[in-house]
């Protein structure tokens, strides 16, 4: 299994109350994967510094650190792509933090 780093741009089209819930329904999916997480952090919601329409204005961020085999990133990286609820999905190699001595 190797470390991965998600992160998350949730469209959660001005609304905070779903972000919980959409968070939860997202390691469900990387757990049914074959992962496990390690760490969920929340951050709040930003306006996008390049807009595409003006429907999309600003998204609620989220940074999952999560360990999967590779081979699983794939499907991973096609499932939250078609989901309507992640507006942006970017995986990253999270490598192992050391220790301070």
């Amino acid at each position: 299994m190797k470390r991965y780093e998600g992160l998350f741009i949730l469209n959660t089209a001005a609304k905070e109350e779903g972000i919980k819930e959409l968070l939860d329904k997202i390691e469900a999916e990387i757990k049914a994967a074959g992962g496990k997480i390690e760490t969920v952090q929340k951050m709040e919601r930003k306006a996008y510094a390049r807009v595409a329409d003006q429907k999309h204005t600003a998204g609620f961020y989220a940074n999952i650190i999560f360990a999967i085999a590779p081979a699983a990133i794939v499907a991973l990286r096609t499932k939250f792509g078609l989901n309507e609820e992640v507006f942006r999905v970017i995986f990253t190699n999270s490598p192992v933090p050391k220790l301070a001595k």
